[in-house]
């Protein structure tokens, strides 16, 4: 039977990440660790920043931004992969799968947004800390916060219709353990290239634009902290925006690798490993990394147990 005469897919199966009974259950701790350091992560952070007054700042108020879109980047993937790893049969409907790749992308995007926001916060606060108070005022917060969310639900929806709107006919067979359009296209029944360069404009604009922004605002950040007269001024300066470059790092690298290369016809396991790494592994980082390395949360954190 022809491809053009074979019905369209409404139920994908999903490889996973092995198909081995004792790694499968291996993985299922690990990723359940991951997923409970990630919710209790960034629910205590948006937790804190709500309860302590001393940190109803700018740069908290997007990190409380940020803690949410990590809260929906994991839950997306991690619960559904947990329960793949428990069933031999690992499906997901043609209807779960557009709104696991919707979801993902709207999370995902916003957190590439709101990276650069916070670049430009942290930009504002070393270079120009006598204007920073007139500059960062809550209604500029609250616009570039809502335009985080904005460009990331544009670039959601671009990246699904086009993904969607190719055909999907006889195989249905997904060799990775979520939903996304890299995966996504290799099983489509017609020619992906206007796919793939949508997505790709997509990419310049939600991971390339957003990182020559965060490295224009840190070249500065750099220059102004190297011309300070104050060692301790120094100290202060790169621990604040130490944190925010480790998690720059992380994310943008795993993200870039992923969607800003050809498409290639086979799904690799160094694809999967790379997805692992900013779907799962970067959401559970950032409330470490932050907490950690941020004297102001751990001093808010120790004012809420001693109460």
């Amino acid at each position: 039977m022809g491809e053009e005469n074979q019905s369209s897919v409404t139920e994908f199966v999903l490889l996973g990440l092995s198909q081995d009974p004792e790694t499968q259950v291996l993985l299922f701790f690990l990723f359940l660790s991951i997923y409970l350091l990630t919710v209790l992560g960034n629910l205590l952070i948006l937790t804190l920043l709500h309860i302590d007054s001393r940190l109803h700042t700018p740069m908290y108020f997007f990190l409380r931004n940020l803690s949410f879109a990590d809260l929906c980047f994991s839950t997306t993937t991690v619960p559904q992969v947990l329960v793949h790893l428990l069933v031999k049969r690992k499906t997901i409907s043609f209807a779960g799968c557009s709104t696991q790749i919707l979801v993902l992308l709207l999370a995902g995007c916003t957190e590439c947004a709101l990276l650069a926001v916070m670049s430009y916060d942290r930009y504002v606060a070393v270079c120009k800390p006598l204007h920073y108070s007139s500059i960062m005022t809550h209604w500029v917060c609250v616009q570039l916060a809502a335009g985080s969310w904005v460009s990331g639900a544009f670039v959601s929806l671009v990246d699904t219709t086009f993904t969607l709107r190719l055909p999907y006919r006889g195989k249905n067979i997904i060799n990775h353990f979520f939903c996304e359009p890299p995966a996504l296209l290799k099983l489509a029944s017609a020619d992906t290239y206007s796919t793939e360069m949508a997505i790709f404009a997509m990419g310049v604009v939600i991971l390339l634009a957003p990182v020559s922004l965060i490295l224009i605002s840190y070249w500065n950040i750099i220059s102004t902290i190297i011309q300070m007269q104050s060692g301790e001024g120094r100290l202060k300066a790169f621990s604040t925006c130490g944190s925010h470059l480790v998690v720059v790092v992380l994310f943008y690298g795993s993200a870039i690798f992923a969607y800003m290369r050809p498409n290639s016809k086979i799904m690799n396991e160094r694809d999967k490993m790379i997805s692992v790494f900013y779907s799962a592994v970067t959401p559970m980082l950032n409330p470490i990394i932050y907490s950690l390395r941020n004297k102001d949360v751990k001093r808010a954190f120790y004012r809420i147990i001693a109460k």
